[in-house]
């Protein structure tokens, strides 16, 4: 195992600590996340908790029912005690860059239904300021490249010189869960994430970004001196 791989692991199995038998737990997407669904169903099992878990993604919800976990849907959920996600990037203030995964619009809508949110992450995705990690944004199939245009403008409105690149595995066109199509915007540097969030989000065509702002409670990262807490 490298010692990145090794940093997601400690990260994840950390956070499966603050997991208590009674719980509805959200479950992200992603290799963190992987560690951490993992290491809860281990953690269930010898301890005999009584859970139910939201997954974001159906690779989530495989992994979680081949380790044990209940699964329901977010519909039957109702509030969600802990989520417990990866993150491509945790800038200040706890702000993330999310969906590496294409998983991003699921994500928020089980972080925004949870009482408290935990990042985990290797310690390279930790920065000083967002946008080194290419930023996901979710669109709609149907006019698609239409929209990457008003994507592009909205960048350049926000002062960021970027443009929106369809994002393509094996030849063709990613597809989320949802039916839809994930664009990348190589940022660099994102100076006012609230600004560019809300750009992005009015326009039609677009479901959702991948900055995720004022939703971490606190974020677990591993290190190879061990596990940092960071909080808000």
């Amino acid at each position: 195992m490298s010692d990145t791989e090794r940093q997601k692991q400690i990260a994840g199995e950390a956070a499966a600590l603050l997991v208590e038998s009674g719980m509805t737990v959200g479950l992200g997407t992603g290799s963190t996340a992987a560690f951490f669904v993992k290491a809860l169903g281990a953690r269930a099992a010898e301890k005999g908790l009584t859970l139910k878990c939201v997954a974001t993604s159906k690779v989530t919800a495989e992994l979680a029912v081949a380790v044990g976990l209940k699964v329901i849907d977010l519909d039957k959920a109702g509030t969600i005690d802990l989520t417990v996600d990866g993150a491509d990037e945790i800038g200040p203030d706890l702000a993330l860059i999310k969906g590496g995964g294409a998983a991003l619009l699921r994500e928020k809508l089980v972080w925004e239904a949870s009482l408290r949110c935990v990042a985990i992450a290797d310690a390279a995705k930790a920065a000083k300021i967002l946008g080194r990690f290419p930023l996901p944004i979710e669109v709609v199939a149907f006019g698609h490249t239409t929209t990457a245009g008003r994507i592009d403008d909205a960048l350049a409105w926000c002062g960021i010189g970027a443009e929106a690149k369809l994002r393509v595995k094996d030849g063709a066109a990613v597809k989320t869960d949802n039916g839809n199509y994930i664009y990348d915007a190589a940022c660099r540097k994102i100076e006012d994430p609230a600004l560019l969030a809300e750009a992005l989000k009015s326009l039609t065509g677009v479901v959702e970004h991948g900055l995720f702002l004022g939703l971490a409670d606190e974020a677990l990262i591993g290190t190879d001196d061990g596990v940092v807490r960071r909080t808000a």
